[in-house]
């Protein structure tokens, strides 16, 4: 299943303390059975990193991608919260579990399945484009402060709000009339569980998520995906081959045009004053970059022709490439 996440969750442990500065991006293949902070605790442990963050959790039942943020990293996890994701997902028809996955309990079963891939296929058409979705009880959503998972364990359930998101392409990629496999691409903060529920009620059937696999985050794919026994092999190597891992800042918001900027521009940025954006640019987010192609952070070009600071880059992080003077600048 998938959770949705207001912010990075960011590691604990003792601040700074033994702790080496890192900056970058880890696309990790999370394992089924272990969780995204645990996760993420074991990769802030191998790297010995003052500070890290995971964006987009999944639960302990899925796997795949979960992207890490290091560092400076963390200023960007909003652009990957916010992007698209892709799921392989296989359900069982017949059984609904209080959980919509097989981590629950069984609460009640039908005989009806699919009759065939047809009848699949117009149902999972029924789910494709905008939908509004109920999210589950099981979930990290707050209700007058507490989470909603939590009311559910003490055998409540209380009334959720549909929310507006977005199947971009919904796609049987095995069909069997009991644990069919699915392919689905999605906006942010879409439930997998409960769309398989929902695929189930348009037959006239139950279901609920026995595999679930995140393929890919915004523009990432599973080829960038680096797995924990890669980590553990690079981390007995040294710290070199562990940070040759990370992907540069810069790629979290790859996404976004790029911009090139004259130093004294950038040092405007960096000041946190606005400027004239240059000719050509679409209102919208944009990557900061100077001259010399050194990333310093994201502005907003707004409709007026205005270029402002939203997220920079610390002195030591956009000083790297020594292109740009950074002293006596007030961040």
């Amino acid at each position: 299943m998938t959770g949705t996440s207001s912010g990075i969750r960011s590691g604990g442990g003792k601040s700074g303390r033994g702790r080496r500065k890192v900056d970058g991006l880890l696309l990790l293949d999370k394992p089924s059975g272990v969780t995204s902070n645990g996760a993420l605790q074991k990769l802030k442990w191998l790297y010995a990193a003052r500070k890290a963050g995971h964006t987009g959790s999944l639960d302990p039942l899925a796997s795949g991608m979960l992207p890490l943020c290091f560092g400076e990293a963390t200023k960007f996890s909003q652009y990957l919260l916010g992007a698209d994701k892709t799921y392989l997902v296989r359900a069982r028809f017949g059984v609904r579990t209080d959980t919509a996955d097989s981590d629950g309990t069984v609460v009640e079963s039908t005989e009806i399945r699919i009759s065939d891939e047809a009848t699949l296929r117009r149902a999972v058409q029924c789910l494709t484009g905008p939908i509004m979705q109920v999210p589950p009880m099981y979930s990290a959503l707050k209700h007058h402060g507490q989470r909603l998972y939590e009311i559910a364990r003490a055998g409540r359930e209380v009334e959720r709000a549909a929310r507006p998101v977005e199947i971009y392409s919904f796609e049987i990629e095995h069909f069997d009339p009991v644990t069919p496999l699915f392919r689905v691409r999605c906006s942010k903060g879409t439930y997998i569980r409960v769309l398989i529920e929902d695929v189930a009620r348009e037959i006239g059937s139950l279901a609920h998520v026995i595999e679930l696999r995140r393929t890919s985050v915004g523009a990432f794919d599973e080829a960038a995906m680096i797995t924990l026994e890669q980590t553990m092999v690079a981390a007995e190597e040294g710290t070199e081959a562990l940070d040759a891992l990370l992907l540069p800042l810069d790629e979290v918001v790859g996404q976004w045009p790029l911009v090139r900027l004259k130093s004294q521009e950038a040092r405007l940025l960096l000041r946190g004053s606005e400027i004239a954006a240059p000719n050509g640019l679409s209102a919208g987010m944009a990557r900061l970059y100077t001259d010399g192609d050194s990333f310093f952070g994201m502005g907003e070009v707004m409709a007026d022709g205005r270029l402002l600071p939203r997220r920079l880059l610390a002195h030591d992080s956009a000083a790297q490439g020594g292109d740009i003077p950074l002293t006596q600048l007030s961040l």
